[in-house]
């Protein structure tokens, strides 16, 4: 049997969580003061995932980058992917908030869309 110490992320109590694990199995999450403490433990032992955020660049916009994020968390060993994507995406502006900037970002299965409004230079 293993236990596993974690802060929780989920909201801003921060809460010091402990997994008891057999394997690949919880067993029990301890030291959560909310059901999402629980479920972001069991998920974070098994399957850690992440929201990527950061900025593109954008071309004949007011400003020259957008901040971007994913619609989905992204599998944490992806981000690292989704990022090297991040990092070469150039768009036209306008931009708006929610626009789709990526679609399917590197097969995760969550989009890349915008987060802020930039509108085209004068």
């Amino acid at each position: 049997m293993e236990t596993r110490h974690l802060t929780c992320i989920q909201c801003p109590r921060g809460c010091a969580l402990a997994v008891r694990l057999e394997g690949a199995d919880v067993l029990d999450v301890s030291g959560n003061t909310c059901k999402r403490g629980e479920v972001y433990a069991r998920k974070e032992v098994v399957h850690p995932t992440r929201t990527v955020t950061s900025t593109v660049s954008v071309s004949g916009g007011a400003r020259d980058r957008v901040s971007v994020k994913t619609l989905q968390d992204v599998p944490k060993e992806r981000i690292l992917d989704v990022m090297e994507v991040v990092n070469h995406t150039l768009v036209r502006a306008p931009v708006h908030v929610g626009d789709v900037l990526v679609a399917d970002v590197c097969g995760t299965g969550s989009s890349l869309v915008a987060t802020a409004n930039v509108e085209a230079a004068s």
